[in-house]
C-alpha cells in the first residue's frame, strides 16, 4: 500500500506543478496587441474561368 500512496503523491505533485505554472503564465505574461495583415493572392479571390 505505501507504493500506491507514493504514486498518488507524485501524481498530485506533478498536477500541482502544472497548475502553478499555468497560473503564473496567466498572471505574469501580458499579450502584445498588434495589427495583423494577411496577403491573399488574387487567384484565390478571382479564380480564372476556363
Amino acid at each position: 500500500m505505501p507504493t500506491l500512496f507514493r504514486f498518488i503523491f507524485i501524481l498530485a505533485a506533478i498536477a500541482g506543478i502544472v497548475y502553478g505554472s499555468m497560473v503564473s503564465l496567466v498572471t505574469l505574461v501580458k499579450p502584445r496587441e498588434r495589427e495583423v495583415t494577411v496577403r491573399i493572392p488574387s487567384e484565390r479571390l478571382n479564380p480564372p474561368t476556363p
